[in-house]
Order: C-alpha cells, then structure tokens, then sequence
C-alpha cells in the first residue's frame, strides 16, 4: 500500500503547546490519529493512500519528501538546562537565534552546545558549534557537493547567525570549492561581528545520556521524556498533554533527533498531574537504554523489525549498551551519521531482480566509538542477520574497555610536561588575542605575519580598537 506523508516544519525542534495541538487539529482534520517524529527534530504526517491533504491555515510549512530544499533548523534547545551546557548558552539565548530566521533555510542547519550529546554537532550542512566566547560561534561547513567538512575561518556572531547562513546559501550559485573561497564571498555580501578563532575547537565526549521518564532538575523542577518505540504518537493523548502544559505554565515542548519529547519546567507542585497523566493513557516511560539508543529510518518497517531482533537479543544477553548509540541504515540512503555504530544493509547483486536472497550487513564505529569525530571505521562486512548480535556485542566491550583511557590517535603527555611560552599581542580593551600563528583572517591577515608587520590602520576584530591598544604578553602552555 502506498504511503504518502508529509513534514511539518519545527525550527530548532520547539514550539508553544498551542502551535502543537494546532498541528494535532491539522493531522486530525487530514483522518489521522497519530503523527510520528523526523530526525530533524520535525514533525510527520503519515498516511497509508494517496488522500492527504492538510488545511495548513497559513500558519505551519509542509513540505513532501521529494520536496528539495526547505530543510528544518536542528538546534539543542532541548538539552539546555536539563544536561551539561555551555554557560552563557541559555534556553532564551536558542530562541532568540532561531527569531533571526525570516526565511525558511535550503541547507540544513544545526546550532549546538558542545558540552551535550543528545543533539549531534555535524549533521548539516551549516554546523553552528558554541564557543567559549559569549555569543560567538564555531562554524564547520559542508556543503552538499562536499566530501568533507571544513571549518570557517571565523566566529559567527550570534545575532549574524541567519544572514551569515542566508549569504552561504547564496554562494552557491559560484560552486564553491573550499571554505576559504566561500568567506571571501561572504565578507564581501554581508557585514558581521566576526571573531577571530584563537583556540581549536573542543568537544568533551560524554556519554549518551537516558532521555526518557520523570526527572528531577533543580530544586522545585522537572523535565519529562516520552518515547514510542514505534514513532507513532497518538494524537488523543498529546492533545490532553498540551492542555495541561498550559495549565502548568510550561511554554515550550522540545523535540529531538531521537524520535521523542522532551517537556521542561514542569513545577514540583504539577508533579503528581503529570503522573496522573502518563498513568491514565497506560504511557510507558521506563524503556530500557538498549531501546533509546537507536537512529532509525522513518517508517522503515524492516529496520524497525532489525532493531527489535537485536534488542531482544542483548537484552536476553544481559548487555549493557549504556553510553552508545545504534544506527540503521541502508544503500539507499546517504546520510550524516550521528551514532557510535552503524548497522549498514548492503545492496543485493545486480542481476537477480525478483531473486529472493539472504541480506548481509556491514558494521561500522565512530573512531573512539565518537560520532562527532565525524569518522567512521569499517569492522566487518558482509555478515549475515544471525552474526549480528555477537559482533555488535564485541563492539560495545571495545567500548567499554577503551572508556576513560586516552582517545586513540591522541598524544601520551610527557612525564615531566615541558613548559613552553610564546609571544602574542592581547587587545587591553576586550582581551582578544592577535597570534601571530594564526594571523587574522577575518582581516585577510595571513598566518605567520609578525604583529610589527600589520598595518597601522589595524583595528581588533571583535571591538575594532586601534592597534596601539594591543599590549605584548606571554603566554605559557604544556607540551610534550
């Protein structure tokens, strides 16, 4: 039978519970009784005819899956405040960027925090990654002619967060091939608050955290994760959800990358209606990690029937998979992995159309079992169904073995550490730092040209100070 399903645009993954059950009322109006989850954090309107047809109301943008373009804003609002986060990177902070965005984005777009790990970094095209600098940003691009993802030679303000990205869309009518070539354009299009990047970016690896059930953050607050094994999210109940959002005061309702809900703030004194609630509609919200950890394919049945066989048999094994994350995919997809292991279904022999034959699988693992170390390493190929479990049982006890030791690929610190220092200039009234090494290229300043050789109309990139307002200083770091 064919299916035919539309998407829901959700920028960054959040709106008010009114603009939900407004969506609920669209998908019950189209004769739907559930609605399921993307994994760009938007929603999906699933029906098995070819008789869907939405009354938008001019409010919400759909888009159908052979719709090029128009691709929804991945943000980690959903993780602020309730898992580790970036300090100056606030809930509100999110909610102001995503305002910047007038104009639905044709690239794929993610704005996240570092220090989480339930929303992936570089998954988009434009990867937004907070720095240590309040409100400045780290920007690694991939375009979709790109095999792989560079970073931009600057910090993004954060109110320059939309134009910069409106201004990289455009270039792509000159087929850029670098990202050099790409901030060049850039500059010339648009004026922004950029930051020169004084430090390489750094992303703690944590593990991935449990999403789901009735939590305690603070003194006198909750946050609630609801999780559907099969992505099918009855509608019935998200509307009565939705109500008593409102009656708890609670403006905003989360989505995440995973297929599930997060819901914030919910007040100490509306615990037990939230219980009442989730025990009412008979809602389960203690599955077990080996079922949260997955990335699946939307309404793919198989890969649906593949994770099940593979939980079942991990769970009849005892396994703990507790910090890693599974994902299911298949030759005809080409995607942006985001899992620590990837269960990869081979294409079948050219030829033997309508043959019925037995599928293999290919295994990856994220170097240091990481996604966002954004490579991937092959450990077996062609295997059958049944080989499955056992080897993906020794993946996750090389996991467990190599947890907290010194990433591989690292460098052993040597015992004494030598101290090192070097010699830059710091700007007196904002402390931003000129290295030489680096250069300026915010400023078509090259790497390795001496601070005496700048020129003396040089300003500071971040507050524009004149060049006699840099003090020398020396800096010491560690080394090997």
């Amino acid at each position: 039978m064919k299916q035919t399903f539309s998407r829901v645009v959700v920028r960054g993954g959040v709106l008010s519970p009114a603009e939900l059950k407004q969506i609920l009322e669209m998908a019950e109006s189209a004769g739907l009784d559930t609605i399921s989850l993307g994994s760009r954090q938007d929603i999906l309107f699933i029906k098995n005819d070819d008789s869907l047809e939405i009354d938008t109301q001019g409010k919400f943008q759909l888009v159908s899956p052979e719709k090029i373009g128009e691709e929804n804003i991945v943000s980690s609002y959903v993780s602020s405040d309730i898992f580790p986060n970036t300090p100056w990177l606030t809930s509100d902070r999110y909610l102001y960027i995503l305002e910047q965005f007038r104009v639905q984005p044709n690239l794929k777009i993610n704005i996240t925090d570092p220090k989480q790990r339930l929303v992936p970094l570089f998954t988009g095209h434009l990867n937004f990654v907070a720095s240590e600098h309040e409100d400045y940003w780290y920007l690694y691009v991939r375009l979709p002619e790109w095999e792989d993802t560079m970073m931009y030679p600057a910090l993004i303000y954060s109110w320059d967060i939309a134009k910069v990205a409106a201004a990289i869309e455009d270039t792509l009518k000159e087929e850029p091939a670098d990202v050099y070539f790409v901030f060049e354009l850039v500059n010339e299009a648009v004026d922004s608050n950029n930051r020169t990047v004084d430090s390489p970016l750094e992303v703690p690896f944590y593990p991935f955290p449990y999403y789901e059930g009735i939590n305690r953050v603070g003194n006198d607050r909750y946050w609630l994760g609801l999780y559907w094994r099969n992505n099918k999210y009855y509608i019935d109940f998200l509307k009565v959800l939705c109500d008593l959002c409102a009656d708890s005061k609670i403006g905003k309702i989360s989505i995440t990358p995973w297929k599930s809900i997060v819901i914030k703030g919910i007040p100490e004194n509306s615990k037990i209606e939230w219980e009442r609630l989730l025990g009412r509609y008979g809602i389960n919200v203690r599955h077990s990690m080996l079922e949260l950890n997955w990335h699946l394919p939307v309404n793919n049945k198989s890969a649906l029937k593949l994770k099940k066989y593979l939980v079942d048999n991990f769970d009849k094994r005892d396994i703990s998979t507790y910090g890693l994350t599974f994902g299911i995919t298949d030759y005809t997809r080409k995607a942006y992995y985001f899992t620590s292991i990837i269960i990869e279904k081979n294409q079948p022999p050219a030829g033997l159309e309508g043959i019925k034959i037995r599928n293999t699988y290919n295994l990856l693992y994220a170097k240091n079992f990481d996604p966002n170390t954004q490579q991937y390493i092959v450990y077996v190929q062609e295997v059958d169904k049944v080989e499955l479990p056992g080897l993906l049982i020794e993946l996750s006890k090389m996991y467990f073995d190599q947890l907290g030791k010194k990433p591989e690929g690292s460098k052993k610190l040597a015992t004494p550490k030598e101290t090192i220092k070097t010699e830059a200039y710091q700007c007196s009234d904002c402390l931003t730092v000129y290295d030489p090494a680096y250069g300026d290229l915010v400023q078509n300043i090259a790497p390795l040209t001496a601070f005496e050789d700048l020129p003396e109309t040089y300003l500071c990139s971040l507050c524009e100070a004149p060049k006699s307002k840099f003090v020398k200083k020396t800096f010491e770091k560690q080394v090997e």
